[in-house]
């Protein structure tokens, strides 16, 4: 992550979902989004890329999620998913 990104993610909250049991991880990062204003973003971090999870976000708000990868694996993936205003 560069300097830049790591003074932006200050005020960034960040969901590690790693420790939250499979059953209900899709879930609770969904609630979360939820609490994500417009121009807003949340830093997700993962055990793996959640493509899974970015497809079924995007299945219940179409075009409204845009997401950067600031880490990609191999142990943990970490990535910004900004609301569109």
């Amino acid at each position: 992550m560069t300097e830049t990104n790591l003074q932006m993610a200050e005020d960034i909250p960040a969901l590690d979902v790693r420790p939250i049991p499979r059953a209900i991880r899709h879930a609770t990062v969904i609630g979360a989004l939820s609490a994500i204003r417009p121009g807003r973003s949340l830093d997700l971090v993962a055990p793996h890329d959640p493509q899974p999870l970015l497809r079924q976000v995007e299945g219940l708000e179409p075009g409204v999620w845009s997401v950067e990868y600031l880490v990609e694996g191999p142990e943990a993936w970490t990535l910004r998913l900004t609301r569109a205003v």
